[in-house]
């Protein structure tokens, strides 16, 4: 579990932190986690230019979301920065554009889980997304090449769906756009090399 840098901490810490460093904060909490390795940000990337042609641009696909890297989410006094977030247009969701952050709970996110940070993102960070009510969840695990695919129920979330390795699947909220699993995976250097485990992800 990602130890609290800070016990009480205020969104001013959050403003402060190193701009190397994400910062979130949760029930008073800072926690601050360093820029993601290769495999981390390749995965998250590669997913973005995937489902951001058809349904934020509308090229090749229905349209009729926003899809964010990195968005800032304040809900209460809680700040979460999921890897990817999207707001369905239709849901007449209004994001302020005059602030860095947003307040309205995505309809979808995705966290892309580390070694170092799997547990904060499971036991800390998803019961808060319920509770902001987001609709659905992704969990992206680039080294065991797996995503988890939740969708959100009164009571907790409901896993709707696992898939790994280089299978094609098309996965809730974005029926109708088949995506490669392998596409997100990083298995080489780019010199042919092999990357090794320990230094995927911090």
């Amino acid at each position: 579990m990602v130890a609290p840098a800070k016990l009480d901490a205020t969104y001013e810490d959050v403003v402060a932190a190193p701009a190397n460093m994400v910062a979130e904060l949760l029930d008073g909490e800072l926690f601050l986690q360093p820029r993601p390795a290769v495999p981390h940000a390749s995965a998250a990337s590669a997913l973005g230019m995937i489902v951001g042609p058809p349904f934020h641009l509308g090229r090749g696909g229905p349209g009729g979301w926003t899809i964010l890297d990195e968005p800032e989410l304040h809900f209460g006094r809680d700040v979460l920065v999921p890897d990817l977030a999207g707001w369905r247009r239709a849901d007449h969701v209004e994001l302020d554009l005059d602030v860095a952050f947003f307040t309205a709970a995505p309809t979808w996110l995705c966290e892309v889980l580390s070694p170092s940070t799997r547990k904060f993102d499971r036991l800390r960070k998803l019961p808060r997304y319920h509770a902001a009510g987001v609709e659905h969840v992704w969990l992206v695990d680039p080294l065991e090449h797996a995503v988890e695919v939740y969708r959100r129920a009164e009571q907790g979330w409901l896993l709707a769906g696992a898939h790994a390795d280089d299978e094609t699947v098309e996965i809730a909220p974005f029926e109708g756009l088949e995506i490669h699993l392998s596409d997100l995976w990083v298995t080489e250097r780019s010199d042919g090399g092999v990357i090794a485990a320990d230094e995927q992800i911090q």
